[in-house]
């Protein structure tokens, strides 16, 4: 079963590389595949690979889509929904 969400980058720095670091740990817990995208794209990273999310850029009020898919996906997409509204506790 694939679960998906729309979160939004609301910490000041964007996904840089700390936040993308929490995200992959996060990410990295959890069986299911994982992946993120700017919301209404085609193109998705995996979302337990750093250099996959670095890549995307994603700046400040950037809308991203998460997709996950395997037995704990919903629990996956918790988890780090749950980070991008703390702001990965950065400010």
């Amino acid at each position: 079963m694939e679960v998906e969400r729309t979160v939004t980058v609301s910490n000041k720095y964007g996904l840089h590389a700390r936040a993308s670091t929490v995200l992959v740990k996060t990410a990295t817990q959890y069986e299911s595949d994982v992946r993120l995208g700017r919301e209404g794209g085609d193109d998705f990273v995996d979302a337990k690979s750093i250099l996959g999310i670095m890549s995307m850029g994603a700046e400040c009020g950037a809308n991203l889509c998460l997709k996950a898919e395997g037995a704990d996906a919903t629990d996956a997409l918790d988890a780090i929904s749950d980070l991008f509204k703390r702001k990965f506790d950065e400010e």
